[in-house]
């Protein structure tokens, strides 16, 4: 029926167009071109307008995961209307031409390519929504980020093949090339892909994650965690400068954790005055009794208060037990508290706490005093 049509328009328009030189074909492929091009226009703001109607509804829903998906659906959709129409009207343009051939493939590879477009969005809104969600607080960040790089990873390989297989590459080609290429670049960049590996080992085994405090015996490494990569991992230290430690370097060292501690411990030795020899048991037994009753002390852990050494200036006794808090500043705030006690618990016993001093016992010859007693006559 259209051709009967196009072929009736051809024909009342050949005598006048002739006349002047033009081709009808010419003519009606331009008109063509103009109505493909209009109906790309008109379809990209209507995709617009309809899908931006179906966020502001979704938005109204108890759900946020459909304000996810049409939030990530505007630009691709969008971009999807355009591509299809300007690959057909360039497909159409090219009609007898040698290119003509090339435009169905191509329009199908686009469409892919803006698809995974989509599906990329759509992963990293879900991935920032988890993160910043406040009823997500159980979950695990780190792992998160890790699961959301792999899948979008996974996303772009496999859309990659697929677009390859669309244009006319052979895959299995490619994939025997990759694992030939694979060799020669394992021996060209095996650190980065120590890193790599280092990087998989940190989200598989999550020995920390972003904003833990971190140090590691064997290495000058001591901050906050900032941010895991495949290849390195951001620490800011404690002066505020930034710190970037490879991940193959975790392979190879201890790394403590002192975020996920349970308590902090308080240990430290005092010393009274050998003239308060006689109140060093009332002092010891005084000091224990204050930290089992004390609010911030955790009585259930290890607590030891006990007489330790003859000091060479001092009675020795020390204080061992843990705080129930394992906030730096709370830890400090706790520990001076139960200081100052014991500090007034020993004055209190009319004790003083000790300070290094030495006692000179100087002999003297009688012979010198004689000596000494007849110059001064």
């Amino acid at each position: 029926m259209l051709e009967l049509f196009i072929e009736s328009i051809l024909s009342l328009l050949e005598g006048p167009l002739t006349g002047i030189g033009v081709s009808p074909v010419a003519v009606l492929r331009g008109v063509e071109l103009f109505v493909i091009v209009l109906l790309t226009v008109f379809g990209s703001y209507f995709v617009r307008r309809f899908v931006r109607t179906l966020k502001t509804r979704a938005e109204k829903t108890e759900s946020k995961w459909d304000d996810t998906f049409f939030a990530a659906l505007q630009g691709p959709a969008r971009t999807l209307v355009w591509v299809v129409g300007l690959t057909f009207a360039l497909e159409r343009a090219s009609v007898g031409l040698d290119i003509e051939a090339i435009f169905s493939p191509l329009r199908s590879a686009l469409v892919i390519a803006t698809l995974t477009w989509a599906l990329i969005r759509f992963i990293d809104r879900v991935q920032r929504r988890m993160m910043h969600d406040p009823q997500s607080d159980d979950l695990d960040l780190t792992t998160v980020e890790a699961i959301g790089r792999l899948i979008r990873i996974t996303v772009m390989i496999t859309s990659g093949l697929i677009i390859l297989q669309t244009l006319g590459f052979s895959v299995s080609g490619v994939l025997a090339f990759g694992g030939l290429g694979g060799i020669a670049v394992g021996f060209a960049a095996k650190d980065l892909l120590s890193n790599f590996f280092g990087g998989l080992m940190i989200f598989l085994d999550r020995p920390f994650g972003v904003g833990d405090w971190i140090r590691s015996p064997d290495r000058d490494i001591e901050g906050t965690v900032e941010s895991l990569g495949w290849r390195l991992t951001t620490i800011r230290t404690f002066d505020k400068r930034p710190l970037y430690v490879p991940n193959a370097t975790f392979l190879s060292i201890a790394v403590e954790n002192p975020s996920r501690m349970s308590h902090r411990r308080i240990y430290e030795t005092i010393g009274v005055r050998y003239d308060d020899a006689n109140q060093i048991r009332p002092i010891v037994e005084r000091v224990k009794t204050m930290l089992e009753q004390h609010p911030d002390i955790d009585a259930s852990q290890t607590l030891m208060v006990n007489f330790n050494q003859f000091g060479p200036s001092s009675l020795d006794f020390f204080i061992y037990c843990f705080t129930k808090t394992t906030v730096w500043t709370e830890y400090h705030s706790v520990k001076e508290d139960v200081l100052l006690k014991a500090y007034d618990l020993i004055t209190e016993l009319g004790a003083e706490v000790a300070f290094p001093t030495q006692t000179l016992h100087l002999q003297v010859e009688p012979e010198a005093l004689q000596a000494q007693s007849v110059q001064q006559q």
